[in-house]
């Protein structure tokens, strides 16, 4: 099992309570430190015996260790889509999602892979879409530290509860019951309703607010913001 003391340090030094990161002060004192742990770990044997908490643990911290590599490598930069390579857009998100660049255990993986094929497919987990970071503001908050098996389904109910209750990502307007929510849920509908009937039914389950969400109530979905989450001093 691969020690996430060094990721989890450098989250503790470089995130602020809000989730936001600081590139500017990362890049200046740590630049490399970050990358030489990844590289630190290619020929690492992935242990095929890890129990599934080891397992969210484990990808859950490399995929947000691989794509905040990512923007260090390229910092400064504003958004993930536009600017990553100065091509269009859609070319960018494929170029940041789609590309294997990320060795590891011997082999090569793209973020889609982990997300879809580890995350989603294998560990049914909805609430990862919570937790694993494209680094844009629009996205979950970066946790300020890893993840860790013995607290990995506590730190996720905590992540589910952060995003729900963040009016940016979640809100409900009285006024025309409407229910105002961010696009993730949108995306991977079919993920949460796996554990709950509807969205708004999911949702409700995790305000602090008691309202009236109920299947039939109208979701209008809000405008997902690309723009880098960082830390503007």
């Amino acid at each position: 099992m691969i020690d996430f003391e060094i990721w989890d340090t450098l989250l503790r030094q470089y995130v602020d309570e809000l989730g936001h990161v600081d590139y500017v002060a990362w890049k200046r004192e740590q630049p490399q430190a970050l990358a030489d742990w990844l590289s630190s770990k290619k020929q690492v044997h992935l242990e095929s015996n890890l129990n599934p908490l080891e397992e969210l643990a484990l990808w859950i911290n490399l995929y947000n260790a691989f794509t905040i590599s990512t923007i260090l490598e390229r910092y400064p930069l504003e958004s993930i889509r536009p600017q990553v390579l100065g091509i269009p857009n859609w070319l960018a998100f494929l170029w940041f999602f789609q590309r294997r660049a990320y060795y590891i255990f011997g082999k090569r993986y793209s973020l889609a892979q982990i997300e879809n094929q580890i995350l989603r497919d294998k560990l049914q987990e909805p609430r990862i879409h919570f937790a694993i970071v494209c680094a844009s503001v629009g996205c979950p908050l970066l946790r300020r530290g890893a993840y860790f098996p013995e607290q990995v389904i506590n730190q996720l109910d905590e992540d589910a509860h952060r995003f729900i209750n963040n009016p940016e990502k979640v809100r409900y307007d009285t006024q025309s019951q409407t229910l105002y929510c961010s696009k993730i849920f949108k995306w991977y509908r079919q993920d949460f309703l796996k554990v709950a009937p509807s969205i708004p039914e999911y949702i409700r389950s995790y305000l602090k607010a008691d309202l009236p969400l109920t299947a039939s109530k109208p979701i209008s979905y809000l405008y997902y913001d690309w723009s880098l989450n960082q830390r503007i001093s």
